[in-house]
């Protein structure tokens, strides 16, 4: 794969940013509709280029474990939009057949092996798939998102401590934006940057702008090739901003709003889109047309969504093994 992004490439990543963007403002829409969408719904928006320049860079036999902030991570690993808003609204339809709901989301069909909402439960269980590719020789790695909120847990620090010593394929990624729940970074946090404790570890770490697209994939490229060699682990710390509240029933009262307005200014998808147009990747028209496309796409989803029927309660369970 190239070094930096051809403009083939900034394009496909722009419209993949485009569609977790205007399927996750689908879902704020939706959340305001009594009795239409069920649960929290917990977002990425301002964060989607961490998601597609990650799994950008990734094969598509190398497995993610995500958190309970996951949609963006799945869209981008090529998980079906019919089918995962469909799960979202607790459809039988959906990618885990309505038992899921948008907290507990697999698509293990693109190696989006898990979700958890528990706070620091991936990596512990990225180090056994990491370990399982290991075992069988496999060539591929595994890739998991947490938040700088999970960085402080004891799990995550177990997680890096085994994966180093076992030289797992493993590819840590630190989503940091900012806040864990309603606690700002300096509340929480220790370091300067979480990318410093991968020495610690004995792993590389290296701190990225998580709103630059470019960057967060040429990182994401030569960490992943470093797991792939058998190395050991990575660390990546995209430095981003969650521009929602924790979940969609928390309305940042506790942000600056100066704050939230400085970080709406550094938009991936909008930085992205100015950089295309000065350098003569894309028209107008092309950005038009992969907006329509886009918003026909997430129209579609709903559709399917709303007209699936709910599971029924005999099958609750099916599926379950222990």
């Amino acid at each position: 794969m190239e070094p930096q992004a051809n403009s083939v490439r900034l394009k496909t990543m722009y419209e993949k940013m485009v569609l977790i963007r205007k399927f996750e403002e689908r879902i704020i829409e939706l959340v305001q509709e009594q009795g239409r969408i069920p649960g929290m719904q917990i977002l990425a928006n301002g964060q989607e280029a961490v998601a597609v320049g990650i799994i950008e860079a990734l094969k598509a036999e190398d497995v993610i474990v995500s958190n309970h902030r996951s949609h963006g991570h799945l869209l981008a690993k090529g998980a079906d939009p019919k089918h995962l808003m469909a799960e979202i609204m607790g459809k039988a339809t959906g990618v885990n057949k309505g038992k899921s709901g948008t907290l507990h989301l697999a698509v293990p069909e693109v190696n989006a092996l898990m979700t958890s909402t528990v706070v620091g439960a991936g990596p512990p269980l990225a180090a056994g798939a990491a370990f399982a590719q290991q075992y069988r020789n496999e060539p591929n790695i595994t890739v998991v998102f947490f938040g700088d909120g999970a960085a402080a847990e004891g799990s995550v620090h177990e997680a890096m401590n085994l994966a180093a010593l076992w030289k797992l394929p493993l590819l840590f990624v630190c989503e940091n934006n900012c806040w864990a729940g309603a606690q700002s970074y300096a509340q929480h946090c220790s370091v300067g940057e979480i990318a410093q404790r991968g020495i610690a570890y004995g792993m590389p770490g290296e701190f990225v702008d998580g709103n630059d697209v470019k960057k967060v994939y040429a990182l994401a490229l030569s960490m992943a090739e470093y797991c792939r060699e058998g190395k050991g682990p990575a660390l990546i710390e995209a430095k981003t901003y969650r521009m929602r509240g924790h979940g969609e029933n928390d309305h940042q009262h506790y942000v600056d709003k100066a704050e939230l307005e400085y970080w709406a200014k550094k938009c991936p998808i909008r930085s992205l889109k100015e950089k295309m147009l000065k350098d003569g990747i894309v028209t107008e028209n092309e950005l038009q047309a992969i907006e329509t496309k886009t918003l026909a796409i997430v129209a579609e989803a709903v559709a399917f969504g709303d007209a699936s029927p709910f599971p029924l309660a005999k099958e609750a369970l099916n599926d379950v093994w222990a």
